[in-house]
């Protein structure tokens, strides 16, 4: 007798089914884990209109890991400083680039303050001790980098440097654009060389505020990949400039250590967007004083 029915329930149709189960499972579990993950970076405050995030370096990292296994589009990483926040006050448009980021560190003690004066608990996060940090903990999960930015000499130093140092770690390219502005053709070639290197995470190190601009503008057209802002990460982990001692950085100290190692480029920015910081942000502090009384 020939039995009916039987083909039903074929190894391979059950393998199959079970396979898709697993994969649907695993989406979900990837969906649920990025939101657990990025929660908090809706927790956020205003610096002079700009909206920056209350964060720790735990829950960056984490962020930035669920985006990348996630695959859920192109994401964009700012460290701001006084000098970000008062391009942003002068030019409206480059507010709404930082506005539009999915991440705004506070890289600078003055935000780092700020956010504690209003009971916050953030924890500054600058670009160069990111990096590091960030190579640390995820040396291991084969993630792709790619650098863009820099000096020549410099962006190839900072790959060597950062494949040695942690040698888990997959550079999939870096790229030394010329000062000028490129041409469309040139700019479409080097989103072409981008995208074809597939990397998880873009590093810009333009600086402020040209990097966060060319983020902002390439966000539709380079695709699936975290792209982070970190500018002077590039000459300092590129063995071109001496970072400050690290009890300068904890105290706010650091623009001392910067104005003596580039006087001439840097002088006029800290006396000039610091006093103007300084003088726009206190009269503000003392008005929410008073309406709290």
């Amino acid at each position: 007798m020939r039995e009916t029915g039987a083909s039903t329930n074929r190894p391979e149709t059950l393998l199959t089914t079970l396979s898709s189960q697993a994969e649907l499972k695993t989406s979900f579990s990837s969906v649920e884990a990025e939101a657990q993950s990025c929660e908090a970076l809706t927790k956020r405050f205003d610096v002079l209109g700009v909206r920056v995030n209350s964060i720790s370096f735990k829950v960056a990292i984490e962020c930035i890991q669920s985006w990348i296994e996630g695959r859920t589009g192109t994401r964009i990483v700012t460290f701001t400083n006084v000098h970000a926040v008062m391009e942003a006050r002068r030019d409206e448009t480059f507010c709404q680039v930082l506005n539009q980021a999915d991440m705004v560190c506070p890289d600078g003690m003055p935000l780092v303050w700020l956010d504690h004066l209003g009971g916050g608990s953030t924890e500054r996060l600058c670009g160069p001790d990111f990096m590091a940090e960030f190579f640390r903990q995820t040396e291991g999960n084969g993630y792709r980098h790619f650098f863009y930015g820099g000096a020549p000499a410099v962006v190839e130093r900072l790959a060597v440097t950062m494949q040695s140092r942690f040698t888990g770690v997959r550079i999939a390219g870096f790229y030394s654009p010329p000062y000028r502005t490129l041409t469309a053709e040139e700019d479409k070639a080097v989103v072409q060389m981008i995208n074809s290197a597939t990397p998880d995470l873009l590093w810009v190190g333009l600086g402020c505020p040209k990097q966060e601009r060319w983020m902002s503008a390439h966000r539709e057209a380079i695709h699936s990949v975290v792209m982070l802002g970190v500018g002077q990460a590039f000459d300092i982990h590129g063995n071109a400039l001496a970072q400050a001692p690290r009890w300068m950085r904890d105290h706010g100290l650091e623009w001392i250590f910067r104005v003596c190692s580039e006087p001439r480029r840097l002088w006029k920015r800290y006396l000039v967007t610091n006093t103007g910081f300084v003088l726009t942000l206190v009269p503000r502090l003392f008005s929410r004083i008073i309406r709290r009384r």
